[in-house]
Parts: structure tokens; C-alpha cells; sequence
């Protein structure tokens, strides 16, 4: 019976080291596949990225052109800067190139196309310049709903409705810390359907909620809210699925994860965004106070438009004539300046132009 519970005893301990020793081969043999399946995916994933800042260069065919688009005492690039919101910067010392600058990369590409076709057209003057930047606009919103059938397809998403293929197309030329959103999403989603391919979890949830992840960035309806909380509203308008809606809401954990699909959203996405030189901070954080500047000023009662130029240190600020008085403008532009100065950490001060146009216009008599 001794010799019995002694074999029993040194059994128990035999087993216990066993189980042990295979605890940590498991282990061991886990961190290693893992490590395997992250690589093979970050692998499915690799994409080229070039990263944006906040200027677009013109060519110029002459010296004599820059005096065109100047105009008499300024009179055509004022009225350039006031219809694409952009800022344009002569430097004397390039005289063969014009910069544009803008935080807004669609602003900014309107800008740029506009002005290389009233430098084709000839025609330079106040009523042309607007007439072009009104058909840039509509060619440019064009090209981006082609951009968002065109990452659609890349990445395997053919049901979607019209209206969020042309918000996903916005991605062509928005963004986030330095990366494209294009480009991002490319890599993220094929990061995503790896990971989900590779442990069994459903990879179409997983795609279409990469694809739809940052589509809050490009939200333009609507002021409130971060960019999470707008996607959400937004894929919740469109009636998608709860889990799709979940791995939008929760791809920065700003609540708990609800399904392992979510979970691999959020770890393509992080993997896209923290590889060396993906991103740059300081160019979000920029876009990001350009944005709440404009979203300040066209708060206020009677205000069109707002463009936050000069690296946010000038507003220019277009009032609806009928609501906004010319004796009114001093107070309007004292309490914009106000708020911004409260509410926005801006280096040295700002100036507020406001805007306030009246036009008449009359038709002849037919005989």
C-alpha cells in the first residue's frame, strides 16, 4: 500500500511536469504562430506610400502669366482665393511656379486643375475663373466616385449604395497622420481578410469593415462628433449590418470589443498605421485645427463659408448679404475672433476678413 501511494506520488508530479513542459511548448508554439500569421498578413498587406502636406505647386508658362492671374490691383486672385478657399503664395524668388496651400487636399486639387485651365483657356478674369472652378468642382467629384468604385473593387466590396461609394471615393485625396486613405485602406483590408482567413473568423465582415473604418474622416454633413462617432451614424443610415457597425465603433476601443472581427479590424489597423513611416502626427493635428477654425466661424448666424488659410492665422469668412448687414461686420468678425482665440491654439494672432457681397444682375428685352 506504501509502495503503491509512493508510485501514485511520484506519478502526480511525473504528470504535473508533463503538463508543464507541454503548457510551455504550447505557449512557445503559439507566440511563434502568431508571429507567423501577423507577418504573412503585414506580408498581404505591403503597399508604396507617398506622403501628403498641405501644398500644391502650378507650373507657370511665363513670368507674364503671374501678372494675369494677379489681375488688375489684385482683383483675379482675390477672387480665386475666395471661390476655391485656397491660399496662393507668389514667392519672387520662383517665379515660374505658383503654390497653393490648403489643408484641404480637395480644395486644394480643385484649385490646382482650375487654374491649369484658365492658363489653357486665356481667359482670365473674375466671372471665367468662377465658371471653371464650378466645372472643376463637378469633374473632381467625378473622379472620386470613381476612386471609391475603383477601392470597392480592389478589395472585393460590389454592394454597396451609390451614395457611400462617392463618401469612400473622398478617401482619393484625404489624409490621415501622412497616409492616404486610399492606400491605408488597400493595406488594412488586406491585412484584415489575412488574419481572418488565417483563424477561421468571417473575412467579409472583416473587409467591409476595414473599408468602412475611416469613413468618418471624410463626413463633411454634420459638425459633432469624432470620427468614429460619425462613421457610425453614418453606416447606420445606410441600414448596414450590427457587426459591420461594431467594428467601426470599435476599431479605436473606444468600447469594448464585441466580436473576434472587430478585434481583427482594430489589429490591421494598427499594424497599417504603425509601420515605420506611415504617418505624420503633426499633419493631422494641423488638419484637424484648420477644421475647427472653419467649423467655428460657419457656427455663426448669417455665415456661408469659411476658409481657414495661412496656416490658420487668416479666416476669410463669406456672409449671406440678406442676413448680414455691412454695419454688422466689425461684431460678426470681433466674436469669430473671439471663439477662435478660446477654443483654438493658434501661433501668434489671427485675422478675420469678412466677405459680403451684393450682386444685381437684369436680362434685355427680346424683340
Amino acid at each position: 500500500k506504501i509502495l503503491l501511494q509512493n508510485l501514485d506520488a511520484e506519478l502526480a508530479g511525473e504528470i504535473s511536469k508533463k503538463i508543464k513542459e507541454a503548457e510551455e511548448e504550447i505557449k512557445l508554439t503559439a507566440d511563434e504562430k502568431a508571429k507567423e500569421i501577423l507577418a504573412d498578413a503585414m506580408r498581404h498587406g505591403v503597399t508604396d506610400y507617398i506622403s501628403e502636406f498641405t501644398t500644391s505647386k502650378v507650373k507657370l508658362p511665363d513670368e507674364e502669366m503671374k501678372g494675369r492671374i494677379i489681375g488688375k490691383e489684385g482683383r483675379n486672385v482675390r477672387t480665386f482665393e475666395q471661390v476655391t478657399g485656397v491660399d496662393v503664395v507668389m514667392d519672387d524668388e520662383i517665379t515660374d511656379t505658383l503654390i497653393l496651400s490648403s489643408f484641404d487636399p480637395v480644395r486644394r486639387e480643385i484649385a490646382k486643375v482650375s487654374l491649369e485651365r484658365l492658363m489653357e483657356d486665356g481667359r482670365i478674369q473674375p466671372q471665367r475663373i468662377e465658371e471653371i472652378v464650378a466645372k472643376t468642382q463637378e469633374d473632381i467629384n467625378k473622379l472620386m466616385r470613381a476612386a471609391g468604385e475603383k477601392l470597392c473593387h480592389d478589395v472585393g466590396v460590389y454592394n454597396l449604395p451609390v451614395e457611400l461609394i462617392d463618401i469612400v471615393g473622398r478617401f482619393k485625396y484625404r489624409y490621415s497622420y501622412g497616409q492616404n486613405l486610399i492606400l491605408h485602406t488597400q493595406e488594412e483590408t488586406q491585412i484584415g481578410i489575412a488574419l481572418a482567413k488565417e483563424i477561421g473568423a468571417d473575412a467579409n465582415v472583416v473587409r467591409l469593415g476595414c473599408l468602412l473604418h475611416d469613413i468618418g474622416k471624410v463626413v463633411t454633413e454634420g459638425d459633432e462628433g469624432t470620427h468614429v462617432e460619425k462613421g457610425v451614424q453614418l453606416v447606420k443610415k445606410f441600414g448596414l449590418p450590427e457587426k459591420i457597425i461594431n467594428c467601426i465603433a470599435e476599431h479605436h476601443e473606444d468600447q469594448p470589443f464585441s466580436s473576434v472581427e472587430s478585434i481583427l479590424v482594430y489589429i490591421a489597423d494598427a499594424i497599417s498605421g504603425a509601420r515605420p513611416g506611415a504617418r505624420h502626427e503633426n499633419v493631422e493635428d494641423y488638419i484637424k485645427r484648420m477644421d475647427d477654425i472653419e467649423k467655428i466661424a460657419t457656427s455663426f448666424e448669417g455665415v456661408e463659408k469659411a476658409f481657414a488659410v495661412q496656416a490658420g492665422r487668416e479666416v476669410r469668412v463669406i456672409v449671406i448679404p440678406e442676413k448680414i448687414l455691412d454695419e454688422e461686420l466689425p461684431k460678426l468678425v470681433h466674436d469669430i475672433a473671439e471663439r477662435i482665440s478660446a477654443e483654438v491654439m493658434v501661433p501668434g494672432a489671427v485675422k478675420i476678413t469678412a466677405i459680403r457681397e451684393t450682386r444685381y444682375s437684369e436680362s434685355t428685352m427680346t424683340s
